[in-house]
């Protein structure tokens, strides 16, 4: 079976996001890409998009494309509860007939704050991936407490895996590859280089550490474009990736 890619629509940047006219905009050129899917990013939204989800989920639809959902917030609040927007998303990511909903892990505390979760997820019947960010709460240590207590509750969880991110919080993409993977569904491609006092996305054309970093990862989790997609021809661009992501 083909490995699934999936273009990030964040990868084509806010500006150029807002300038076509929306994430719609962009959903001919992923079809017309060979991607699988496109990953619908909540925080893109104009201030009537939102309440267009059956629209656009119609839309990915008729190209023939999958469909995950994004959304900027963590699962738990500062003060370890879970988030209670949380099955507000899930409705949402099920509008959009999302095969997952993502979001950052936040402040997770201990196997307690977990309880609820399983409810939860059986009402909405969505699948919810947790993507290691770039903040504190997405370093290893808080990240393999998560991944421990889900297996030890058998909770329907698994991870995104973000390859550069790790840089961000100074910890090493390879460690962490090794202790997580068995438990990552989804990775997010990208590559990272020193930028000023910071790290920036780029692609992973000529970077052997990023191909041999996904050697570690489980080889069907579908791929996720989320380095800067740039240039003239932006369906040409995408293809490209599309086909380097799939064949690498």
């Amino acid at each position: 079976m083909a490995r699934k890619i999936i273009v990030v629509t964040a990868a084509y940047g806010y500006d150029r996001i807002r300038t076509l006219g929306g994430q719609s905009a962009v959903l001919p050129l992923v079809a017309a890409s060979g991607a699988d899917g496109v990953e619908i990013r909540r925080e893109l939204f104009g201030p009537d998009e939102l309440s267009r989800l059956s629209t656009l989920a119609g839309e990915i639809e008729r190209l023939g494309l999958l469909a995950c959902y994004s959304a900027p917030e963590p699962l738990f609040d500062p003060d370890g509860k879970l988030n209670a927007r949380l099955p507000a998303l899930l409705q949402e990511a099920c509008t959009l007939n999302a095969l997952w909903l993502k979001l950052s892990l936040g402040h997770f505390g201990d196997s307690a704050a977990l309880e609820p979760l399983r409810a939860i997820l059986a009402q909405s019947g969505m699948a919810l991936v947790i993507e290691n960010d770039q903040t504190a709460c997405g370093q290893l240590a808080p990240m393999r407490r998560f991944q421990a207590a889900v297996q030890g509750l058998n909770l329907p969880v698994t991870l995104t895996f973000d390859m550069g991110n790790w840089l961000w919080v100074d910890e090493s993409p390879e460690e962490a590859a090794s202790l997580l993977a068995p438990t990552v569904s989804y990775i997010h491609v990208k590559a990272a280089q020193p930028h000023a006092d910071r790290w920036r996305a780029v692609p992973p054309d000529d970077a052997p550490r990023w191909r041999a970093l996904l050697n570690q990862l489980p080889s069907d989790a579908p791929r996720g474009i989320e380095f800067p997609l740039e240039g003239q021809d932006l369906t040409a661009v995408t293809r490209h990736y599309v086909t380097l992501l799939r064949e690498e």
